[in-house]
């Protein structure tokens, strides 16, 4: 049987290139909607971000991690830029780059 983490890292793995996900949405795709927490602890501590791309989560607002583990804040958007995600204001702009929790 897959840990939380295991399972967490399965749906982040998922995230297409250019989208989003919510702390929230990947806890429901990983199996339990109340994990919101278990999600931000499993990335903090990801084992593998080449593979993981945990920068793809941000919160329910759109807005990057104040303590995203690989390089700040700063890095997270840029790594989200860098991928053709736009921002409004601070926010991914998520009418558009929000995942639907399908494989593209």
């Amino acid at each position: 049987m897959k840990s939380s983490f295991e399972l967490i890292y399965d749906v982040v793995k998922r995230i297409p290139y250019g989208k989003v996900a919510t702390y929230g949405q990947v806890a429901m795709l990983a199996g339990n909607p109340n994990w919101s927490r278990v999600v931000g602890y499993a990335l903090h501590v990801n084992p593998d971000p080449d593979t993981i791309p945990c920068f793809r989560v941000v919160n329910r607002f759109g807005e990057p991690s104040k303590a995203f583990a690989f390089g700040g804040e700063n890095a997270q958007i840029a790594m989200l830029k860098a991928e053709g995600v736009k921002f409004i204001d601070g926010r991914v702009d998520m009418k558009n780059y929000l995942w639907n929790g399908e494989i593209e």
